[in-house]
């Protein structure tokens, strides 16, 4: 999906500002939101692929001019209007309107600490061998999916190495569709930075995780 997230190498929204001893959250509604997100996302009525792709659909006027924070929450309505747990006029009047949906898994308290620390590994088993293999030269493919997808627009159509294979993982491209886990091998690339940003840019190398449908062998 080209966005308005994905601001990697992106001009104009000026200096990245450092903020020192940066506090964990900003405002007391902040950890809450946190919070609510984590909870209804442990229903299982959506996936994280799923959920990257409905925070990029917000209205780019929108998302610019609200916080990292406000984001999610606003990805949250969302979400449960799609996945069907709550009603449009639910999400206007802030009550329930009509009754529950049955069958919702819950994140009781006692098992957040090891719920998170489980965390949702993503790799899987497979028969198949890895395309590519370490110190390859690949070429990213020229892609532009109205859909989700993990390939930054600024490593698209480019040279790089690849420096590792981890494995088979879910792809998030079909995932966010919920289309499938489709597992597909993953690989960082790494970019000369010069290769991405031309002969201006200050720095020198940039490291990509890769899914094998991103990437083209080139010829030696």
């Amino acid at each position: 999906m080209n966005g308005v997230h994905d601001m990697g190498g992106m001009q104009g929204y000026g200096p990245v500002i450092v903020e020192e001893n940066e506090p964990l959250f900003h405002h007391p509604w902040e950890p809450r939101a946190l919070a609510i997100v984590l909870a209804m996302g442990a229903t299982g009525r959506w996936n994280i692929d799923w959920s990257r792709s409905v925070r990029e659909s917000i209205p780019p006027a929108l998302y610019l001019s609200i916080n990292y924070y406000q984001i999610w929450f606003e990805g949250l309505e969302r979400l449960l209007l799609q996945a069907g747990l709550v009603e449009p006029q639910e999400i206007h009047s802030a009550k329930a309107l009509v009754p529950p949906v049955e069958g919702v898994r819950t994140l009781l308290k006692e098992n957040v600490a090891a719920t998170l620390s489980k965390g949702g590994p993503t790799e899987r088993a497979t028969d198949t061998a890895a395309r590519f293999s370490i110190g390859q030269q690949v070429r990213t493919r020229k892609m532009n999916p109205p859909t989700h997808t993990r390939l930054p627009h600024y490593c698209r159509d480019k040279l790089g190495v690849i420096t590792a294979v981890h494995g088979k993982h879910v792809y998030p491209d079909t995932n966010a569709l919920r289309q499938g886990e489709q597992p597909q091998w993953l690989y960082t690339v790494s970019f000369d930075a010069h290769e991405l940003w031309g002969a201006d840019t200050s720095a020198s190398s940039v490291r990509v995780d890769c899914w094998e449908p991103y990437l083209m062998a080139v010829a030696q």
